[in-house]
């Protein structure tokens, strides 16, 4: 069984992709609006449509560094079983989604080729 990379506190600021199908949808709207009530952070829509790199639904949380170390571990325990794509957001979308991504749960393929 393959391990993905974890998530490291390494870079100024982060994108955390939480993905969801139409039978997880419960569960990731009720996870998005956790998240919402318990940090300042910036949601994005909740997508029940492909968006950019994403083969799955998603939905998008924008955070710091600063937010990193209480944020991640509340969120790996509180995913269930939903897979979550943790990336730097440095400018560069490439390395973003590649060199500089790491995962919660299981690693979900993601399309490149726009980049």
């Amino acid at each position: 069984m393959k391990t993905e990379k974890r998530p490291v506190n390494d870079h100024a600021m982060y994108h955390a992709h939480v993905y969801f199908d139409a039978n997880t949808l419960p569960f990731a709207t009720r996870l998005y609006e956790r998240i919402g009530q318990t940090f300042p952070l910036q949601l994005g829509r909740l997508h029940q449509r492909l968006v950019g790199p994403h083969t799955m639904w998603s939905y998008q949380i924008l955070f710091s560094h600063d937010d990193f170390d209480q944020f991640i571990p509340w969120l790996d325990q509180q995913r269930g079983e939903l897979n979550v794509l943790v990336h730097a957001d440095t400018g560069d979308d490439l390395a973003d989604h590649t060199t500089h991504a790491s995962w919660l749960g299981n690693a979900v393929d993601l399309d490149l080729s726009q980049f």
